[in-house]
């Protein structure tokens, strides 16, 4: 022990002769002097800036206080103070300190702006929005942000009332130290209100302009607005097909015959075809492998069809969708699918052929938060199918065979700012599923389960955030027998209640397979804290209940809880999570691990 000990210390010695003998630390590149208000003070420091290399003599001294004096005078400036007194100097010796001495007068004011119109005057009212828009206070600080931001208000303003082609000419600002005012006069040349055309397609590939016309959220001939444009831009990023997408208004020069406008869209088509591979892994299911092949436009209107094939314990398929946004109407999209399955369970094992059809419509412009909104969703669905499982009362194997037609209406409104990794905000959901079963006899039941989640910032950047969701379900009209296992409810797993397997919380048979519910309730608490750019951890706390009555009542709650590691590709992260159950009445498995891409809720 004593030679590691004396390894270790001569290795440190070492290392440290390889440093400097010396570290210069940061220091202001100029001394700034004399009463300064704090907020200007703090100001004028920061943009004088720090260095770490000292000065070397009077010369050098000089030049930074001349450059520290430049930076003070851009910063008082534009802070309002116009009556300033600013000297650079030099301390005493041969490697003095730079110096800036600084008398900042009084703070000027903002006195009458005005707006000039260059050229023909607009409408009245576009005059009146731009007044308003400009929102200059008389007697507030004469800051020049403000001043240059007014003017972008104005010219905003007016731009949105049909002007496309306004422009500001350069602003005259009068700084008056008589009575210490500063006043702008903005010169605004409005030019002549614009009127749509048609979209313009000016990019040859895949797309067809005849469906390109449809998504155009104004109609032929209505006034110029800057929004409509944008969302056009945003309808068409949203299909997912497209590398770029470009959309701009066609020159003042390429007027129709009644004087329209066209609107230009210029397309860079993303590859027609890719080939995706997955994997994803948790304690009970084991290894699961996906293969996707996906086409992109292939019907020349944004659509989507993919074949996916998937291989695990639980879950092998064989699926075809097709996605056909936009369909008859902006912002809605035709889901098709059909697929092939084969689903071995706990508690059940079910093969069987479906197809389905879904119509989402979504509500409300672009945002900041991308694709938030409300969503609204309705189709319906058959499928084909033997079911193998056993009987709640008898444990003897029943062989169902199957057809089941579901309906399905589903709102969901989504204000979180992350599809994958959210910090703020709150989504949720609720989904109707009438469903009537065909086979051994005709049997109609009802389906409802609705979510929530929210998610708290305890920070201004999100490196923190509460995340808590709550998830109820229950089946109406009918017993535990009555509804075929693959219909009802179960809770356990990476998605659901974390610490139990698949299908591990709720009732059991007397041979302790999983039963089933016609009712559910799950809550999960977590604490997110982001340690850098890349990684993260959380802590969480889930809880779940399935019942066997409409209404689940909580008599057998199954808690979990653990601790998870994040990892940002960028888009998401990816999640690994390690769970415990707190509340163990079968001998589950003191640890379940769970990995897959996004947060879990």
């Amino acid at each position: 022990m004593a030679r590691l000990i004396y390894a270790m210390t001569a290795g440190a010695a070492l290392c440290l002769q390889g440093l400097p003998a010396t570290a210069i630390a940061a220091e202001p590149k100029a001394q700034v002097e004399g009463a300064l208000p704090p907020d200007l003070r703090t100001a004028v420091v920061h943009a004088v800036g720090d260095t770490d290399r000292a000065i070397e003599n009077r010369f050098e001294a000089r030049r930074r206080a001349r450059e520290a004096a430049q930076d003070t005078i851009v910063v008082l400036r534009s802070e309002g103070y116009y009556a300033y007194d600013v000297e650079p100097d030099i301390g005493e010796g041969d490697a003095p300190k730079a110096l800036v001495k600084v008398s900042p007068g009084p703070r000027f004011v903002l006195g009458q702006a005005r707006i000039d119109w260059i050229g023909a005057l607009p409408d009245p009212a576009v005059v009146a929005a731009a007044q308003t828009a400009m929102a200059l206070k008389p007697g507030a600080p004469g800051r020049a942000a403000d001043v240059v931001a007014a003017e972008g208000r104005v010219v905003a303003a007016v731009r949105k009332r049909g002007y496309a082609d306004v422009k500001a000419d350069p602003r005259e600002v009068t700084v008056d130290h008589a009575d210490n005012t500063v006043s702008p006069d903005y010169r605004i040349d409005a030019g002549a209100i614009v009127h749509l055309d048609s979209i313009q397609l000016d990019t040859h590939g895949r797309t067809h302009p005849e469906w390109l016309q449809h998504l155009a959220p104004w109609r032929h001939g209505e006034t110029y607005d800057p929004d409509d444009v944008a969302e056009l831009e945003q309808r068409l990023l949203d299909t997912g097909v497209y590398e770029s997408v470009t959309v701009s208004l066609a020159p003042a020069t390429d007027l129709t015959p009644d004087g329209l406008r066209p609107v230009v869209v210029s397309l860079a088509e993303r590859d027609k075809r890719t080939i995706e591979a997955g994997a994803s892994y948790d304690t009970t299911d084991g290894l699961g492998l996906d293969a996707k092949w996906t086409r992109y436009n292939l019907l020349g209107r944004a659509d989507t069809f993919s074949v996916l094939g998937r291989v695990s314990n639980l879950d092998s398929r064989i699926e075809l969708d097709l996605s056909l946004p936009h369909w008859l109407t902006p912002q809605q999209t035709l889901a098709v699918r059909t697929a092939a399955y084969d689903t071995n369970t706990p508690a059940y094992d079910q093969e069987g052929v479906m197809a389905s059809a879904d119509v989402t419509h979504r509500w409300g412009r672009n945002s900041t938060f991308g694709l938030t909104g409300t969503y609204f969703t309705w189709g319906g669905s058959i499928d084909v199918s033997r079911t193998r499982e056993l009987g709640v009362a008898t444990l003897t194997p029943l062989g169902r065979d199957l057809v089941t037609f579901t309906g399905l209406a589903d709102m969901a409104i989504d204000r979180s700012d992350n599809a994958l990794n959210p910090t703020r905000g709150w989504r949720a959901n609720a989904r109707i599923e009438p469903t009537l079963l065909t086979g051994d006899g005709t049997f109609p039941y009802l389906k409802i389960q609705g979510q929530v989640s929210g998610y708290l910032p305890f920070d201004v950047k999100g490196d923190t955030v509460l995340a808590a969701r709550l998830h109820l379900g229950s089946i109406t009209n009918g017993t535990v027998e009555d509804i075929p296992a693959p219909q009802r409810f179960f809770a356990g797993g990476g998605g659901s209640v974390r610490g139990f397997g698949f299908q591990e919380v709720g009732p059991r048979l007397s041979d302790n397979t999983p039963e089933g519910g016609l009712s559910l309730a799950e809550a999960s608490v977590e604490l997110r804290r982001r340690l850098t750019e890349k990684w993260g951890v959380v802590v969480f706390l889930d809880a779940g209940t399935v019942g066997d009555a409409q209404f689940p009542s909580f008599r057998e709650s199954s808690v979990g809880a653990g601790f998870g590691v994040r990892y940002n590709l960028g888009f998401g992260p990816i999640r690994v999570d390690l769970a415990t159950p707190v509340t163990s009445r079968r001998g589950e498995s003191p640890l379940q691990v769970y990995v897959s891409i996004g947060q879990s809720f």
